[in-house]
């Protein structure tokens, strides 16, 4: 049975990862913020004392939409940067068998051409409203493939895409898109203003699938090179916020701000790597998705009143 550490086990994608890692078998240890901050490398170092990993997914992260990354751009490029670079060094001195590490779609560079390969990761900069956390999380790749180089520290990088479902992030001070305009749309009434103006696109990638595509790389893959989770399937925001409309039963008027920023004008995944080199295919398409997030959501809303 494997001993096996979550960093940010309790948050979104951690808890649900936890679920399937606790069906499979695994001895899970999962590392939560209040008793581990991993931006402090002796916190970091006795966390790997207390769990004594055979396997680590490091899927901690401080990270947030478009308003809380032009709000926190230092926090985010020093939280995500020391974070990986900890994690990365202690399973070095530790001689832990495996390190899966949880990218972003956020690396790419701002005008990568659509569906976006694992090849252009560096031909260009990432978007400048997530720049600082995109590139934080892209030196975590160069930090993985510089300990398997000198160490032979086997550490892989997946690269998710924008992630949803339920026990998502509603805070809309902090929230991704889709949690914000299920909040938005089912306490909006006449009218909602939204961010831009509908224009851009994003790949959308159910939680439960990448739990699933995290897990089949830890078990089938041991490459240097990165490698995309998602769907392949590119949605308009507009499209989203009217699909989203549609489901929660609002019916009154959107409105766009085009003072506020798009960001990242398109983005959508080629997931060809994944399938190719541990089978890992996306099974929820966004509408069934987005069902169960909206009713998860109006299961759990009271809890978010205040937010």
């Amino acid at each position: 049975m494997a001993r096996t550490l979550v960093t940010g086990g309790a948050g979104f994608l951690g808890s649900h990862l936890v679920e399937r890692l606790e069906r499979a078998g695994h001895d899970v240890f999962v590392a939560r913020r209040r008793e581990y901050d991993l931006t402090r490398f002796d916190d970091t170092e006795r966390l790997f004392a207390d769990a004594r990993p055979d396997l680590v997914f490091h899927l901690a992260a401080e990270v947030g939409g478009i308003g809380a990354n032009r709000a926190n751009p230092g926090r985010y490029w020093y939280a995500n940067l020391m974070m990986g670079a900890h994690v990365l060094e202690l399973a070095r001195l530790n001689e832990t068998r495996k390190v899966v590490i949880a990218g972003t779609v956020c690396a790419y560079p701002k005008f990568t051409p659509v569906p976006f390969r694992e090849d252009e990761l560096w031909n260009g900069y990432p978007e400048e409203t997530n720049a600082p956390y995109g590139v934080a999380k892209k030196s975590i790749l160069v930090g993985a493939q510089s300990y398997r180089q000198q160490y032979g520290t086997n550490a892989i990088f997946l690269l998710p895409a924008n992630l949803y479902g339920p026990r998502d992030n509603f805070d809309l001070d902090t929230s991704h898109v889709i949690p914000a305009l299920i909040r938005k749309l089912l306490e909006g009434k006449d009218q909602v203003v939204l961010w831009g103006d509908g224009t851009p696109t994003r790949e959308f990638l159910y939680v439960d699938d990448c739990a699933e595509g995290l897990l089949l790389a830890a078990e089938r893959y041991d490459g240097d090179e990165p490698v995309n989770l998602g769907t392949g399937v590119e949605t308009p925001i507009r499209e989203l916020a009217e699909t989203i409309a549609e489901l929660t039963g609002f019916e009154g008027e959107l409105v766009w701000d085009t003072s506020m920023p798009n960001g990242q004008p398109r983005r959508s995944l080629d997931a060809s790597r994944a399938r190719g080199l541990f089978g890992f295919r996306a099974r929820t398409s966004l509408r069934d998705g987005l069902e169960r997030t909206i009713a998860w959501y109006r299961e759990h809303a009271v809890a978010h009143v205040g937010n």
